[in-house]
């Protein structure tokens, strides 16, 4: 289905991929996703691996909305040693450091880490693009409207999808000139829009297979979730399963989740409806 190099290692991928969470962060919206102590670190991934996950993402400070940022520094202080304790044990791991940070990401693949999540889509550090494309690892390219204090202060668009996809066309060759070789592309559900925005943008995924680039799909109980349902985070994973397999089926390469179990499910389902063979890492 889709390829990347992470640091000189071609990793092959037949069927969608499940993101899973860790937060190394006291504030995260979603407390069960938070981790604490190297055991529960090692305990929370093993879990997700022997689940299914391709891929685990290591983040360091909250994003949600209204959050107030940490610095490089702190940040690189929360990350670097899990980060550096999960590629020890688990050595074959795809992990992926969440982070607009430049140092921060530099930091995290000298760690280990061989992918680069940054919710600006490289906009909040002007060396990011050209730091990782030096670091020679893939890039997760997100739309954010604004930053996570302020993105939710009545985002306004005249074609939510529309903009979103001149946004990432052009930093899609922002990172190919900086020498990034594999982008995926995230079109930010809950980062700057509205819930009516966020639901129009999955209506709509399918026409981000345009770019030709892996498209991440990150609903994992969020507000748009929880507050359609009337409910919490805690209250959202079967709503975050809908959206999700809504997601593979309009072409959704890998899903960012806290539950990687169900994830996997939908993956495999919506997999045998379209044909394909189960997921294949070489």
């Amino acid at each position: 289905m889709f390829t990347l190099n992470c640091k000189g290692r071609l990793i092959t991928f037949g069927q969608p991929v499940v993101m899973g969470i860790m937060n190394t962060t006291p504030d995260s919206f979603f407390s069960s996703s938070r981790i604490n102590d190297e055991e529960a670190l090692i305990n929370v991934a093993s879990k997700m691996i022997s689940d299914g996950a391709g891929m685990i993402d290591i983040g360091g400070q909250s994003t949600r909305p209204g959050s107030v940022r940490v610095s490089a520094a702190e940040e690189t202080e929360r990350v670097v040693k899990p980060i550096s304790v999960l590629h020890a044990v688990f050595p074959e791991l795809i992990i992926s450091v969440d982070t607009y940070y430049a140092s921060v990401a530099k930091a995290s693949v000298l760690a280990g880490a061989s992918v680069v999540n940054d919710i600006s889509g490289g906009m909040m550090d002007a060396d990011m693009l050209d730091t990782v494309g030096k670091l020679n690892v893939p890039f997760i390219c997100t739309h954010m409207k604004g930053t996570p204090e302020t993105m939710q202060l009545d985002p306004v668009y005249e074609d939510v999808t529309l903009e979103i996809l001149d946004f990432l066309v052009h930093q899609v060759k922002l990172c190919n000139r900086a020498g990034i070789k594999d982008v995926i592309i995230d079109p930010g559900i809950g980062f700057g829009k509205t819930m009516a925005q966020n639901f129009e943008l999955i209506h709509k995924l399918e026409r981000f297979s345009i770019l030709d680039n892996p498209l991440l799909l990150g609903v994992s109980r969020k507000g748009t979730i929880y507050k359609t349902l009337e409910t919490d985070a805690a209250g959202a994973l079967n709503g975050t399963t809908v959206l999700n397999t809504i997601g593979l089926m309009k072409g959704a390469s890998i899903l960012r989740v806290h539950d990687v179990r169900e994830a996997v499910e939908a993956v495999k389902l919506v997999s045998a409806v379209n044909g394909q063979t189960l997921q294949e890492l070489k």
